[in-house]
């Protein structure tokens, strides 16, 4: 679904490795009866591999594309790094829980001052994570799977009306300028206003939501 960050996990892969691939978009309010074949929940993303072979939930799809194909190796060789890495995307998992409670609370009309104020105490902590690795990306000194993995959410922060922690964290503020630069991220970026205008859409159960933006 072309404004699912999930989705957009499997993208940035995708294009980080240069592995040549065809997008079949699916519109999650009307799911066709032939996706669970490929998918038995119902869930983007889901792959298919050219001699039928099927991958479905973004993390397991994005470390299938990292081993599975050549190119650029996002996932550390070292054990511990890549046991660091899958716990910091567990803390990161609390971050957008977060920020899904703040978008239900706006959708409803209700203060977010709260929420919001939990969303930072969640926040700061993967800013201490990012200081203490004294390292420009979450997995060092270059872009890799744990970065492609976290990026998607901070894509949409104008959705959540985050936006101002990220000046409240200058650690993170500063990796999140150098995604933008990141040919992948460059690649999937999505403008805020059309996520924002899709969010609007999909709250009202708009069939059309999907297909926001096309001609």
């Amino acid at each position: 679904m072309r404004f699912c960050p999930y989705v957009q996990r499997a993208i940035l892969v995708l294009v980080a490795k240069g592995i040549k691939h065809e997008v079949i978009n699916i519109n999650l309010k009307n799911k066709p009866d032939w996706f669970f074949e490929k998918s038995p929940l119902g869930l983007v993303p889901s792959i298919e591999t050219s001699d039928g072979k099927i991958v479905y939930e973004s993390p397991i799809v994005c470390d299938y594309l990292d081993e599975a194909f050549p190119g650029v190796k996002l996932t550390p060789a070292d054990p511990y790094e890549k046991a660091q890495q899958k716990i910091l995307l567990e803390h990161f998992n609390a971050v957008t829980s977060a920020l899904y409670k703040i978008w239900f609370a706006t959708k409803d009309n209700k203060d977010t001052t709260e929420l919001k104020a939990q969303f930072f105490e969640k926040f700061k902590k993967l800013e201490e994570a990012l200081a203490k690795r004294k390292s420009p990306y979450f997995g060092g000194e270059s872009v890799s799977m744990i970065d492609y993995m976290i990026w998607p959410w901070f894509e949409r922060f104008g959705v959540f009306d985050v936006q101002e922690f990220l000046e409240k964290t200058p650690n993170i503020n500063a990796w999140y300028k150098l995604m933008l630069q990141d040919p992948a991220v460059k690649k999937t970026f999505t403008e805020p206003d059309a996520h924002l205008n899709f969010f609007k859409l999909y709250s009202k159960d708009s069939l059309d939501a999907a297909d926001y933006g096309l001609d």
